[in-house]
């Protein structure tokens, strides 16, 4: 019963924070429609969310901030700045300033999708565990694979930059770098496919 309830556990607080990743897959949108406002959008959100989460590790409570942020904190977090917001909207900003809207799209979508999906498949259902992914699981490696494919494929069309896409996400993603991922990633992503498509 335990092992249950620790499982519903982790598969909740692991569908709140991916619903968030999830969101940041609007930006490509927006800054299709207006780069410079999802630029600003993205860069204020990071700033605002600072502010909050500083404010509440001094005690004071921000309503539904502090408490989406009590809901999406894992273990490690408790007690800590919980940073996976600020890389996560870094991430997207870096995206959007340094790569061509195509290469920007497919590192964001990246980042929602891949490194999102990751997470819900490998946590909860991840069984195999082999030393070269460095605690992560088969299950969830090929979750961000498919997830980065069927997004990349729906920006470009291009089954060789989808492939890589895809294969420098999973690499990128199977590295330990906790939140630091939300930054490499759509980073790794981005270039790489800028570097192909040139």
């Amino acid at each position: 019963m335990t092992v249950i309830i620790n499982y519903l556990k982790i598969l909740k607080t692991e569908l709140i924070r991916k619903s968030i990743h999830f969101l940041i897959a609007l930006f490509p949108v927006i800054a299709l429609l207006n780069r410079p406002l999802a630029l600003v959008l993205l860069l204020t959100g990071v700033l605002v969310y600072i502010c909050f989460e500083s404010l509440r590790l001094r005690g004071i409570r921000v309503p539904l901030v502090s408490s989406l942020t009590a809901l999406a904190s894992r273990p490690r977090d408790e007690g800590h700045f919980v940073l996976g917001p600020v890389t996560l909207g870094f991430g997207a900003f870096l995206a959007l300033s340094l790569f061509p809207p195509e290469a920007a799209s497919i590192a964001i979508y990246a980042l929602a999708f891949g490194d999102g999906f990751a997470s819900l498949v490998g946590k909860p259902f991840g069984r195999i565990r082999p030393a070269f992914l460095l605690g992560k699981s088969i299950e969830g490696a090929l979750a961000c694979f498919f997830a980065v494919l069927i997004a990349s494929w729906r920006v470009c069309h291009n089954l060789p930059v989808c492939l890589t896409a895809a294969i420098i996400a999973s690499a990128v993603e199977a590295l330990p770098l906790e939140d630091f991922d939300n930054i490499a990633l759509p980073l790794a992503v981005g270039l790489t496919v800028q570097m192909i498509l040139l």
